[in-house]
């Protein structure tokens, strides 16, 4: 008898294509190098090499692939659940004490209903993060272990005081053991990676930025703290006395003092509407941390635990669903290259199309492998696929038709000097300006300069000052207050119009008007020159006393909080002619308001130095509240030492490093309405 062999039929874009046994196999090979490869990248906390619509068409061809020739490769991702993690240098491989299986994924909500049946169930975020497992004992926390393989994961039991979303003790003495995502909220990300001037070193997403976090080792705590890594609790796996509920397990641990996710008590028949209802807060950007979909969870954990384990999938644990990624079909108009601080970014421009209630009319291409791997192309005819991801950022994910080639431009589109294609540490070509002094590479200090702290400009965004880069309007501060006689071409570039000119025109107007001296010194980013130590030299100086003292060379080391690195930066900044012509010229364009120097009135809080943590109910926030301090004549510091006179925490009993440190040196801590009622009165309330 001849060899039994089979056929299997691959959908593509053009139609549909027969393999035999041998090409099967080959496609399934090829399949399972991609994704594994994009796994690995997507959980090490690198740059992501493939987006979750493409991983999720591989993986889906691939199911079926397996599905109907009967074969499953040993390393296939269809039964394994991926190990890779950032490399961390100070973790221990620990077994779990119960295995942390994946759940299974769906896009149909039809599915979930079935699922779901008639019991009453849970629905909640599928946050996209790193799986954490938090230990209890005796009301203590005892370890911490990333999920790993499912089996084993990494002790970073080391990092426990430097992040947040977790008591480390608790009023309940038995065995618990708790399940949750540590993330990085959008803000927290956008504000960190501001902080990264060079491109190449930035993080892809919030995501990635966290594995990398969490990869530190115990030199870098104070690292893992400045990022604010939050612990989301989404299950409670074990607790020694019963309680069955699932709701209820959460309602306990949010008693406990965690942050537990977001969650809504539904049934099989109202699904539809719960998810759709659920789905449209990301849509409309609601979130504030990053999810990838919803997840549904029985009410009855007892009968969750009778459920029986598929592959690497626990049948009744809970049930993923993820969205169907709308893919728009359109053509190419051209690529344009954005030049930002470090790099030279391509990105997609094409016919306007309505992806997830949005117009959507360009897409970052990120860089020129990105441009290869699509194979795209560079005239009318090339036509495209675009989605939202997660359905946030478009992107160009299929090319359908390719004609021309796209061409990497010889000289920047700023500065017109000659670029060069530069690879990064992970070895991904860019494009970059081989000007120093590009403009675009002033591009953070441009949005420092228009910040709240800044010269106040409201509304001239990062993106809004990229393009007026790009468009040559501004290459130095100074050419910021001259954005109104750009009106006529501003009205017209994308994402404007005369409203938004003229919304521009006022607020540049409005900063121009009045521009405080202490803003203006920050906004100016001169090395080591904050805001806090702007108002010092205001305060000591006054203006233009500061700027008299500035061209005399006159030394700043003198003033309290200043000393001689600080002044030394000053000076050497201001010693530079190009800083002196372009303060010169921006002081011909803005009034700034007259300040004198202040002396000391004997404050109520002259000479005490004090913390200030947590949230605060009678100042408006905490910039508000170390305003008034130091009007006062006293000092805010951003830790406790001996030096700390007081440190202000409305909850006192805590038990956050401040309070602890506080308690061993024998620093008082006063709630917020014990300092108003010693240092603030009452219309300390009202600053």
């Amino acid at each position: 008898m001849g060899q039994l062999r089979f056929f299997a039929a691959v959908p593509t874009c053009r139609g549909e294509i027969i393999m035999d046994e041998i090409e099967i196999r080959e496609r399934m090979r090829r399949l399972i190098d991609e994704l594994n490869a994009a796994s690995e990248a997507y959980y090490g906390g690198r740059d992501e090499i493939m987006t979750n619509y493409e991983w999720d068409q591989k993986f889906d061809e691939l199911s079926r692939l397996e599905a109907e020739s009967g074969v499953v490769l040993e390393d296939s991702p269809t039964q394994n659940v991926s190990t890779a993690e950032a490399e961390n240098a100070d973790g221990v491989k620990e077994p779990h004490e119960y295995a942390a299986l994946s759940l299974a994924k769906t896009k149909a909500v039809a599915d979930l209903q079935s699922w779901a049946g008639d019991r009453p169930i849970w629905l909640s975020w599928k946050l996209d993060g790193l799986t954490l497992v938090l230990t209890y004992d005796g009301g203590s926390l005892t370890k911490i272990l990333t999920r790993g393989d499912g089996s084993v994961g990494t002790n970073i039991t080391y990092m426990k005081e430097a992040l947040n979303g977790f008591p480390l003790t608790i009023p309940y003495p038995g065995h618990l053991v708790v399940r949750g995502e540590a993330t990085i909220s959008y803000p927290e990300f956008e504000k960190l990676n501001a902080a990264i001037e060079d491109e190449e070193e930035r993080f892809a997403n919030p995501r990635n930025l966290a594995s990398g976090t969490l990869a530190l080792d115990a030199k870098h705590l104070d690292d893992v703290k400045a990022r604010h890594v939050c612990f989301n609790a989404f299950t409670l796996v074990h607790l020694d006395e019963e309680l069955v509920s699932w709701g209820a397990r959460m309602d306990w641990l949010q008693e406990m003092g965690f942050t537990v996710v977001e969650r809504e008590a539904t049934d099989a028949s109202h699904l539809p509407e719960v998810v759709q209802r659920w789905t449209e807060k990301v849509e409309r950007g609601e979130m504030l941390i990053p999810v990838d979909g919803l997840v549904i969870a029985y009410d009855d954990t007892v009968y969750a635990e009778g459920g029986s384990v598929t592959g690497h999938h626990a049948t009744r644990a809970g049930y993923a669903f993820k969205w169907q990624d709308t893919a728009a079909t359109t053509t190419l108009d051209h690529i344009e290259w954005s030049c930002g601080s470090t790099v030279i970014t391509p990105v997609a421009v094409f016919d306007p199309v309505q992806l997830e209630g949005t117009t959507v009319s360009r897409a970052s291409l990120a860089n020129i492998d990105e441009l290869d791997r699509l194979g795209i192309g560079a005239d009318r005819k090339t036509v495209i696929d675009v989605i939202k991801a997660n359905k946030i950022i478009p992107k160009v994910v299929l090319v359908r038709q390719k004609e021309g080639s796209y061409t990497i431009p010889e000289a920047c589109p700023v500065c017109e000097s000659p670029t060069e294609i530069a690879v990064s540490k992970n070895g991904v070509r860019m494009l970059k300006c081989t000007n120093p002094d590009c403009p675009a590479r002033n591009l953070k200090k441009f949005e420092r300069f228009v910040s709240k702290h800044g010269m106040d400009i409201d509304g001239l965004s990062i993106e809004s000052l990229r393009d007026f880069v790009d468009a040559g309007f501004i290459k130095t501060f100074a050419d910021i207050y001259r954005l109104p006689e750009h009106g006529a071409e501003i009205a017209k570039m994308p994402g404007f119009g005369e409203k938004s000119r003229d919304n521009l025109t006022a607020a540049v107007e409005k900063s121009r008007a009045a521009a405080d001296p202490v803003r203006l010194v920050n906004a100016l980013c001169i090395p080591q020159i904050g805001v806090d130590a702007a108002k010092r030299l205001v305060a000591a100086c006054g203006w233009p006393g500061l700027l008299e003292r500035l061209k005399a060379g006159s030394s700043f080391a003198d003033i309290d909080g200043i000393g001689e690195e600080r002044s030394g930066a000053l000076l050497g900044w201001f010693a530079q002619k190009a800083h002196q012509a372009m303060l010169e010229d921006l002081l011909t364009l803005i009034r700034v308001t007259p300040a004198e120097p202040k002396t000391s009135a004997g404050g109520r809080c002259e000479g005490l130095t004090f913390v200030i943590t947590g949230e605060v109910h009678s100042f408006r926030n905490r910039d508000a509240f170390k305003a008034y301090v130091e009007t006062e004549g006293g000092k805010v510091a951003g830790s406790v030492s001996k030096k700390t006179s007081f440190l202000v925490n409305n909850d006192a009993a805590s038990s956050s490093s401040k309070n602890r440190k506080a308690q061993e040196l024998g620093v008082p801590i006063l709630t917020e309405d014990e300092f108003l009622a010693r240092f603030g009165g009452a219309e300390a309330s009202e600053t």
